[in-house]
């Protein structure tokens, strides 16, 4: 049966890079034979988190909007991959809104013990596209971090990372052939790889001021 790959893009901007490279990486999951599902954050209604605590009793958050059609397609996936623009040296806002509601699987996992989802833990597996403007590297440190935690409460192994710096305005990413090959190949590799999830996600780094590629493992 072909893997479900969901792609959830928190790009505030049709066609913006970071939306870009993830419609390439989907691309990449089709070939090795995944079934894709495109979601976009924009347009969207969902509302932060009210921090009701209601989902420490339930596993369940009780905010009505469009979450609960999110949170559906997040616990039916086997392979997630998200893509964001940085923004602040963060996730974009659209990102971050729906991480935080998922506070109730976090709870639903390590308040109530109770599991995600029925038949037990699944071999399921993420990839992180994140595309910035700065010529900074620690603008992806934050991603890292919150990116790994969230994929934790979704019991989703944080399989690899694709961050591109320095790319800006609306559609510049093609003009980047690397980042979109790059994208193409860790689309493939995430429906492909039948090895053991990764305890560590590999990383590929394109940044301009460091050459064309810097390629890490385990961060």
């Amino acid at each position: 049966m072909a893997l479900k790959v969901l792609g959830i893009s928190a790009s505030p901007r049709p066609k913006g890079n970071s939306d870009l490279l993830l419609r390439e990486a989907l691309r990449g999951a089709e070939e090795a034979g995944g079934r894709t599902d495109y979601l976009s954050l924009r347009g969207l209604t969902i509302a932060p988190c009210v921090e009701c605590n209601a989902c420490s009793k339930t596993g369940v958050c009780c905010v009505q909007d469009d979450f609960q059609g999110v949170f559906d397609k997040l616990l039916d996936a086997d392979r997630l991959v998200f893509a964001t623009p940085i923004f602040f040296m963060a996730v974009s806002a659209q990102a971050k809104v729906l991480i935080d509601r998922c506070q109730c699987l976090w709870a639903r996992k390590y308040v109530l013990k109770k599991p995600l989802y029925r038949g037990g833990k699944r071999d399921r597996r993420g990839l992180v596209i994140a595309v910035g403007g700065s010529k900074s590297k620690k603008m992806f440190e934050s991603v890292r971090l919150t990116m790994t935690y969230w994929l934790d409460a979704l019991e989703v192994a944080h399989a690899a990372n694709l961050f591109v710096n320095q790319v800006d305005g609306r559609g510049d990413i093609l003009r980047h052939p690397r980042a979109m090959q790059e994208a193409l190949r860790l689309g493939r590799e995430l429906v492909a790889d039948e090895g053991p999830p990764p305890e560590k996600p590999s990383t590929v780094e394109l940044f301009e001021d460091a050459g064309p590629e810097r390629k890490t493992h385990g961060i």
